[in-house]
């Protein structure tokens, strides 16, 4: 590929973007900041070891000397662990990149006399912690490119890269899915089966969300066939989800394709757009119906519907586990990791910056042993390997998600620092574990450090009906139940009074071990007409969804949902309205799909309640 090369009317301007490497060598194109930092960038993720070169072609329109500009983030601005060298021809720029002890910026790298032909630009990896390169400017002139993630810099970019103003028509389907994890593509499954035209918007490359090959954990909950199908693993441990949905002509499949606007027409949403985020080209998705299955209310949120947030206090559903006062905090992210034991030593750098995270913590458990296999034991040092008798034995349980951070920020605009204070945290306490205990550990190496957190709960739409604590301990029959769901209540508990990227509790409730029900008018929104959705977000309170949230649990909400939208279109109805007349066909498709759902129909109605 060679990079996009424009001129204006005043002088040369080039942009190298980090997709535009042709050759990433070493160096991952990490999209999942594309929001909150503006672009997708090339990350040195070599866990302590420098990673190989990334190349890209660069055609010089013009000779002549010109400003040169490089896009980084010094990510711990104390100690700048992420520093990395450009090269231009044969030059290499005398600057070293992430150390400026600033976040996301256009640093200026001087002046470079370039001849007019096809140049090779090359980044030098110093380090192998996490540098970051986002775009490299070329410009005869002095204008500093803007800062920043917003319209200006979006539209200064769009200019330079010759991309249209408006997003691109990428046609009109039955139905929009938004989000990829093991709910969307069961939702996705179950409306190509159904015969609907579905679009699937992603904004990863893989396909599985939380049980996907970048992160690794195994849908829980009430699973069936349908999930069974999409979640079996390759050899690398990817999902079979891709290979499972292409092979159906309905459906659609846009990955790498962040959601950042939709289109309103009174209580609708008319159209998605979404974003290339490697090429930054936009499109526009338009529907009758869109069920949101991105865990994270987007479609809700960015047509101004109303969201539950937070820890419901207990008067406000007389829940007996929740709180005495409502708490603004939700799950963090948690990043998993593996270690592994070679036959020589194997150095590990100086992590200072990494240690003043993690503090004296050096306890490795709660590894990831393989994508499907979690919460494994991993190596201890010093005091750590004598608990305080005083800790609840459940908190002694190696568990992959006792690593969390993000209690109290924002996961749409701080979730790069949620994910780099885990990187911290893991680095840091890695490096103890190596230095408590030179001898034992000298041959341990980090095997593998996820650079996608795992995401918990944020914000829950606001349904026809609220699901509760109690609604799932009694078992409250529902006369527009669609769905069933099993589990146990997973309630987090941060923070450990020590260690902020740890959690202080953990309640694992079983209740009864029996399935409950989920009725129709949690996967719908109160506030638009033909939104639907489905996983972590759905009509939940905080205690109810910390069952409902489960991955398996999550994809028969997206089967009920995709069956919803077969109805809505077959009778031209909104799904409030096809609730009220057309449950039993809704409940009959349902369980053609899954096998097993919602016996309730037929087993002890007149025990109903509202």
């Amino acid at each position: 590929m060679t990079a996009t090369a424009r001129r204006s009317t005043s002088s040369a301007r080039l942009l190298v973007r980090a997709a535009d490497f042709h050759d990433r060598g070493g160096w991952l194109l990490d999209s999942q900041f594309d929001v909150e930092m503006g672009a997708p960038y090339l990350l040195a993720h070599g866990l302590g070891v420098p990673v190989a070169d990334a190349r890209a072609t660069l055609e010089i329109p013009e000779a002549g000397t010109y400003r040169i500009w490089v896009r980084t983030k010094d990510w711990v601005p104390t100690h700048h662990p992420g520093r990395f060298a450009v090269t231009i021809g044969d030059h290499t720029l005398s600057k070293e990149f992430g150390a400026s002890g600033q976040g996301w910026m256009w640093e200026d790298a001087g002046l470079l006399h370039l001849d007019s032909r096809r140049t090779e630009v090359t980044l030098h990896d110093h380090t192998g912690f996490d540098a970051r390169c986002d775009a490299i400017y070329l410009s005869l002139d002095d204008a500093p490119p803007p800062e920043g993630s917003g319209a200006e810099a979006r539209e200064w970019r769009r200019r330079l890269c010759g991309l249209p103003e408006t997003p691109t028509d990428a046609g009109e389907f039955d139905v929009v899915i938004v989000g990829g994890g093991v709910t969307g593509a069961a939702g996705v499954l179950a409306a190509a089966r159904l015969g609907l035209r579905v679009a699937l918007l992603h904004n990863r490359p893989v396909l599985g969300g939380n049980a996907s090959v970048e992160i690794g954990l195994t849908p829980r909950g009430e699973t069936g066939p349908l999930v069974h199908e999409l979640s079996k693993r390759h050899p690398d441990g990817d999902l079979m989800a891709r290979q499972v949905l292409e092979a159906e002509s309905n459906a659609s499949l846009y990955t790498e394709h962040q959601v950042f606007r939709v289109i309103t027409a009174e209580r609708r949403v008319t159209a998605v757009d979404a974003r290339d985020t490697r090429t930054g080209r936009e499109y526009r998705f338009s529907a009758p119906l869109v069920i949101d299955c991105s865990g994270t209310a987007i479609v809700g949120l960015l047509a101004g519907a109303r969201t539950l947030f937070g820890h419901e206090s207990r008067a406000e559903y007389n829940e007996p586990t929740a709180p005495a006062e409502h708490l603004d905090q939700h799950h963090g992210h948690t990043l998993f990791f593996r270690t592994r034991e070679h036959s020589e030593p194997v150095p590990f750098p100086d992590a200072p910056w990494a240690q003043a995270v993690a503090k004296d913590y050096a306890n490795l458990g709660g590894q990831l042993v393989e994508p499907g296999v979690d919460n494994g034991p991993g190596p201890v040092a010093g005091r750590f390997r004598h608990p305080d008798p005083s800790i609840r034995r459940r908190m002694l349980f190696p568990a992959t998600h006792f690593w969390e951070y993000g209690q109290w920020l924002d996961p749409y605009t701080q979730g790069e620092e949620i994910r780099d204070h885990l990187l911290c945290a893991i680095y840091g306490t890695f490096a103890n574990v190596k230095a408590l205990e030179p001898d034992t550990y000298a041959n341990l190496a980090l095997d593998w450090v996820a650079f996608v957190a795992g995401q918990g709960e944020f914000r829950r739409y606001l349904g026809g009906y609220v699901l509760t604590e109690n609604d799932i301990r009694e078992h409250r029959r529902f006369p527009d139940t669609v769905a069933m769901n099993s589990g146990a209540f997973c309630l987090h508990y941060p923070i450990d009074d020590e260690y902020d990227f740890r959690l202080k509790d953990w309640k694992w409730d079983t209740r009864d071990g029996l399935p409950f029900e989920v009725p129709f008018r949690c996967l719908y929104s109160a506030d638009l007409d033909n939104v639907m959705m489905a996983g972590k977000h759905i009509s939940v309170t905080h205690i109810a969804g910390s069952v409902t949230k489960f991955m398996g649990n999550g994809a028969q909400h997206a089967i009920a949902t995709a069956a919803a939208a077969a109805l809505c279109l077959k009778y031209d109805l909104t799904p409030h309205q096809l609730r009220d007349n057309h449950i039993e066909e809704l409940r009959r498709i349902v369980g053609d799909l899954t096998d097993a759902v919602n016996q309730t129909a037929d087993n002890g109605r007149e025990n109903e309640k509202e």
